[in-house]
């Protein structure tokens, strides 16, 4: 029998195994140098100075009748005009909400309602101003016209950045930026350079009070505060050469 029927073909199969480990082997490694990525995590942040300011309060009035309830609220009214264009604000940016009346009961000892004991008219008016600090400053002083015979509660003032749509464009392009070049000082520690950014996540914005380490999943919009800080957070991955 001829032994070298058999021998070349035996060659030829493990050769064709070598090779076919080879590149199998060499394969999986193209895998997983191409898997290889970096992640990294950058943050920016930014004061902004409220340049629109809201200030709201609530007239009261409380009579036997509703008809009484409504003239002595409409007594009241007038004089916040006055006190409010007194102080430089335009009257035609005082905004007044409807009217609402309601009955008050009474009750026995009992618990059981005796029927009506008085009647509550109120109403709520709005102003809006750039001029933040006057804003501020009234709502601080506006409670003295209890004074002159208004029941009225005022309510903390807002204060908004009419550009925070610009704002957040600019901190998350900051973010990105941080979070390359942290992706970077990673990849040089390792003897590596940084690749192709694959995927990046923007975290929510969270606008606080200044100096405020306040966070949360839902993302803070502080309407409180004249001074604030806007925050993004963005997480990136990169390739890795």
């Amino acid at each position: 029998m001829n032994k070298n029927r058999f021998v070349l073909p035996s060659i030829i199969i493990g050769l064709a195994a070598i090779i076919a480990t080879f590149i199998i082997a060499n394969g999986f490694n193209n895998i997983r140098n191409n898997d290889e990525t970096i992640t990294a995590t950058g943050s920016a942040k930014k004061l902004i100075v409220s340049d629109l300011a809201v200030l709201s309060g609530t007239l009261s009035a409380n009579a036997t009748s509703s008809a009484d309830a409504y003239n002595e609220l409409q007594r009241q009214k007038p004089i916040l005009i006055k006190y409010l264009v007194d102080n430089g604000y335009p009257e035609a940016d005082i905004e007044f909400q409807t009217i609402n009346t309601n009955p008050n009961y009474y009750y026995d000892e009992n618990g059981r309602n005796r029927g009506i004991s008085s009647y509550t008219s109120s109403q709520t008016f709005q102003l809006s101003s750039s001029n933040v600090e006057k804003v501020r400053e009234t709502s601080i002083d506006i409670s003295s016209l209890v004074q002159q015979g208004l029941d009225f509660r005022v309510h903390p003032p807002q204060y908004y950045y009419t550009k925070i749509g610009e704002i957040k464009i600019e901190i998350q392009a900051e973010a990105a930026k941080d979070a390359m070049t942290r992706g970077k000082r990673i990849a040089e520690a390792t003897g590596r350079k940084l690749g192709a950014l694959r995927r990046a996540r923007m975290g929510v914005i969270q606008i606080t009070p200044e100096n405020s380490n306040m966070v949360s999943d839902m993302g803070i919009n502080d309407v409180s505060s004249i001074r604030k800080e806007i925050t993004a957070v963005v997480n990136a991955d990169f390739s890795i050469d």
